[in-house]
């Protein structure tokens, strides 16, 4: 019963915080200012989960010529900034990791 009440708990943490914006904005019109703002936030979240695998893939901050990671981005991020094309950047990125992997 105890285990019940935890993952109950643990589903309104998760549930509450998503749902409650979407009924209180439901019949709003957000402000363009607004609209800008939460258009950002994707974009920011993936650069948060990215930048510290690719600058510090094993811990520390690597910024050498031996950091793979970093190497292999760098086609990835001109391809995607090139062509906007998700599944073409994300070609690259794994070509470029495996051509650096096979050469070190």
């Amino acid at each position: 019963m105890r285990l019940l009440a935890v993952f109950l708990a643990m589903g309104a943490v998760t549930y509450v915080p998503r749902v409650l914006p979407l009924l209180l904005l439901a019949d709003r019109r957000l402000p363009s200012w607004a609209l800008r703002f939460l258009e950002g936030i994707p974009v920011a979240v993936l650069a948060a989960f990215v930048a510290p695998l690719v600058l510090a893939p094993e811990g520390p901050l690597d910024l050498s010529l031996g950091n793979l990671t970093l190497l292999a981005s760098l086609p990835t991020i001109l391809v995607a900034v090139k062509t906007h094309s998700l599944i073409l950047t994300a070609i690259v990125g794994v070509v470029a990791m495996m051509l650096l992997r096979m050469l070190t």
